[in-house]
């Protein structure tokens, strides 16, 4: 069942139900739930889930994977550049990379993937700021 027709069927019931003491907690419960599948629309228009990110899939390489996360504009971008042959774009203001920038680093025989990730902010769980495909990088 598609959450439209969820949201229709139950804001049907709660048009039908009796408003009193008895039947209010189930009238909130109701009205939860609407307002969950409506989050669930706003948040993912496509209807799809969990797919990756434009520009953050990055096929692992090498040994080992470290990925720079932090807040933005705290010389993430700097330390990749400085590290690796890759020129990370740094500049004075928020959110200069805005996808995940890969860049490989030999040490002691090893070859690490080294990844600068966007900066991430209050709400990026909830997607703000492209939140939910960093936090997803660098859970892999």
């Amino acid at each position: 069942m598609a959450l439209v027709q969820k949201i229709e069927d139950i804001e049907a019931e709660i048009a039908r139900t009796q408003v009193n003491k008895a039947t209010m907690s189930h009238l909130c419960q109701l009205r939860a739930k609407v307002a969950k599948y409506k989050r669930e629309i706003l948040a993912d228009p496509k209807g799809g889930g969990g797919g990756p990110g434009e520009g953050f899939d990055v096929r692992a390489t090498g040994d080992a994977r470290v990925g720079f996360v932090g807040f933005p504009s705290v010389g993430k971008s700097t330390l990749l550049t400085s590290l690796t042959d890759v020129q990370s774009e740094a500049a004075s203001y928020e959110f200069t990379t805005l996808t995940c920038i890969p860049g490989i680093k030999f040490w002691k025989g090893a070859k690490m993937q080294l990844l600068d990730l966007p900066g991430i902010i209050e709400g990026a769980r909830d997607g703000k700021g492209r939140g939910r495909q960093g936090i997803a990088v660098a859970r892999t």
